[in-house]
């Protein structure tokens, strides 16, 4: 019998920021744990104490605090968790840290590095305790899981973890959410909210590693008769004034648009009504906006930067992420080749097909099972 032990307390009790990205990962991932593992395996996830939603295969030790203030669960991570964990002959960090005073064999996930490439984004403790505990508990881990290649070079670069250390296991989609949807459905959403038949759209935070400035120079470059709406859909970020300054500077006030953050399960139907999905972002541990807007048959223009040739793989155009005019050109050729689109869009929903959650997990499984071997 192998029992072990995960820290989920990353999972959001509630909607929010939280409830995307890491959140969704971690949920997720746990969903199909325990169907990928060999049978006599247990799982026992430690999580706050506003998570309720069950998890197949797994048992849920809820903590007394409420972990959702990023302070409090710090503090229930490095000081009160060491003496909870139980007997696990394997313990899991799914996010970054594991506990210094942690006695057992261990695995850690990271993300991204951004704490350390954008550490503006973060407070500066918050900033401090990742940058000096990722790495300790990297280091310490005897397997290192990214979510991305392009993530795991990064911790090989930035924090020198050996690339034998490090497995990769990739984040899936919700293949039953995000699909192409019936054309009444999609036509609805626009008269409901007001949409053009021909926009383009950018889904993620306004902030400046989204590269929004330099998409928003090539968009003004087109010709008048060739920009269809831009709709930047996404909630404000840090240092995000540059990026209305540049809509003002440029005159295009009554071609882009700002929506404002949008809900999860508005997301496939805003993917549906779009001619093209642009992400232009300079970096990402994964960029799972552009695999859901894939698999909702919307083709996609990507920055060759960072993870996003790995989610959009021969299925997008992939353009250097602060070339102007190659953005121009890019735009030029997505918005007037409707044969391009066509094929955009079959290459993404087969390419979109590579990517599950079931795999998830099993890459997850498979690294426990390397840690395990070590001993």
């Amino acid at each position: 019998m192998v029992h072990i032990g995960l820290n989920a307390h990353l999972l959001s009790g509630q909607a929010g920021y939280r409830s995307a990205g890491i959140h969704g990962y971690i949920h997720n991932s746990l969903r199909h744990l325990a169907e990928a593992a060999p049978p006599d395996w247990d799982f026992t996830a430690l999580v706050g104490a506003q998570v309720t939603a069950p998890f197949p295969g797994l048992v849920l030790r809820r903590s007394h605090w409420n972990t959702e203030s990023p302070y409090r669960r710090i503090l229930w991570e490095q000081v009160i968790q060491p003496w909870v964990l139980g007997g696990f002959d394997l313990y899991h960090a799914l996010t970054f840290v594991s506990p210094l005073l942690l006695a057992r064999p261990s695995v850690v996930t990271v993300y991204d590095l951004s704490f350390i490439h954008y550490p503006q984004m973060l407070s500066p403790a918050r900033r401090l305790y990742l940058r000096l505990f990722t790495g300790l508990s990297c280091r310490r881990a005897r397997r290192v899981i990214a979510i991305s290649r392009s993530t795991a070079r990064d911790l090989t670069e930035s924090l020198g973890i050996p690339p034998e250390n490090i497995d990769v296991a990739v984040p899936g989609y919700a293949a039953d959410i995000y699909r192409p949807m019936p054309t009444e459905e999609v036509a609805a959403f626009r008269r409901q909210r007001g949409l053009p038949e021909r926009f383009w759209l950018f889904v993620g935070t306004l902030e400046p590693r989204k590269n929004l400035v330099t998409l928003l120079k090539a968009y003004a470059g087109l010709p008048s008769n060739e920009r269809p709406p831009l709709v930047l859909a996404g909630g404000k970020g840090w240092d995000f004034e540059p990026i209305f300054a540049v809509v003002e500077r440029l005159g295009l006030g009554d071609a882009v648009h700002f929506p404002g953050f949008v809900p999860t399960a508005d997301l496939p139907l805003w993917y549906n009504s779009a001619e093209l999905f642009i992400y232009p972002s300079v970096f990402e541990g994964f960029g799972l906006p552009v695999l859901e807007a894939m698999a909702c048959g919307t083709p996609v223009i990507v920055s060759d930067a960072s993870s996003l040739p790995e989610v959009a793989g021969d299925a997008g155009l992939l353009v250097p992420p602060h070339d102007v005019s190659a953005w121009t050109d890019a735009l030029h050729h997505a918005g007037t080749s409707a044969a391009w689109r066509e094929v955009a869009q079959w290459r993404g929903l087969a390419y979109a097909t590579r990517f599950t959650w079931q795999s998830t997990a099993q890459a997850t499984i498979a690294s426990y099972q390397k840690a395990l071997s070590q001993e």
